[in-house]
């Protein structure tokens, strides 16, 4: 049984799907599915059903695949303690986080902590939530930095900062105007929100499900990019955390001035993972330089 066997494994376990989990593991389908098979041969059963494109974990397969990602957990554990013992702040740090914050939040803080930790290389993964979790159980990735709460057993949360959240309207708009809106101002309005899949749609529904309102929603898209042009060709309006404000012609941004109207951003590890100095200084470099005020 090889490591690389395992991580495909898990891969095709959290994607259900071979060739997106060959795409993940950078490696070609047909010898990620080879190396499936020759786990199966070792272990004498089969781990997943495969019907068609999609594969499902078999009963075998659910119980190995625990086993599994402990193993590569433990793994990649280990060395992060040999890293640890080799010499402070050295090694390698493996951030996840999403799409809504990726872009906005990390350059400036990565460029600043590679400045001040030359000798610590960061790779970043962007995901969505759900795939953050399960890549961090797998001991892929180390720390994952999300929109907060995150439910989940053995998981460390900490807050970072909050964020206001503001409408962003048509810049010929009645509301544009406004120096603040709550969102029984604009519940009748059309809505553009990000896709299923996407946590910050989630953070703008709650904050319509507490004003006890149902957003009409009339497109969905997978980048605030994309929102904003349909805001600014007047197609609707929309909800956008402060660091997606940019300048847009066409739009135009209100805060939001109802109560929690603002997103939790932390970080989120493994609680029995061990914290590296590498880590630890790469939260505190987020925490100290997040540039927003909390709500």
């Amino acid at each position: 049984m090889e490591l690389h066997q395992l991580r495909y494994f898990c891969a095709v376990a959290g994607t259900g799907n071979f060739t997106r989990a060959a795409e993940q593991e950078h490696v070609a389908q047909p010898s990620l599915s080879q190396q499936i098979l020759k786990l199966e041969d070792e272990l004498g059963t089969r781990l997943f059903d495969r019907l068609g494109r999609k594969a499902t974990l078999t009963q075998s397969g659910e119980a190995f695949l625990l086993r599994a990602q402990r193993i590569l957990r433990e793994l990649n554990q280990a060395k992060c303690e040999i890293q640890e013992l080799a010499g402070g702040n050295k090694g390698a740090l493996n951030l996840g986080t999403i799409p809504t914050i990726a872009p906005y939040f990390l350059p400036a803080r990565l460029a600043l902590f590679s400045r001040q930790y030359p000798e610590i290389q960061v790779s970043v993964v962007e995901e969505i939530t759900t795939v953050l979790l399960a890549r961090l159980h797998e001991g892929k990735i180390d720390i994952a930095l999300v929109a907060l709460p995150i439910q989940g057993d053995g998981l460390v949360c900490t807050e970072l900062m909050r964020e206001p959240l503001y409408a962003v309207v048509p810049e010929n708009h009645a509301l544009a105007k406004s120096a603040a809106l709550s969102l029984r101002d604009i519940q009748d309005a059309p809505f553009i929100l990000l896709k299923d899949g996407h946590c910050f749609r989630d953070t703008a529904v709650a904050a319509c499900r507490r004003a006890r309102l149902r957003p009409n929603v009339v497109f969905e898209s997978g980048h605030f990019s994309t929102i904003l042009a349909m805001v600014s060709a007047g197609m609707g309006l929309s909800i956008v955390p402060q660091m997606a404000i940019e300048e847009r012609p066409g739009c135009h941004f209100v805060r939001l001035s109802d109560e929690r109207s603002y997103r939790r951003i932390g970080v989120v590890y493994l609680k029995n993972h061990f914290q590296t100095h590498s880590q630890l200084a790469l939260v505190e470099c987020l925490r100290q330089k997040s540039g927003v005020k909390a709500a």
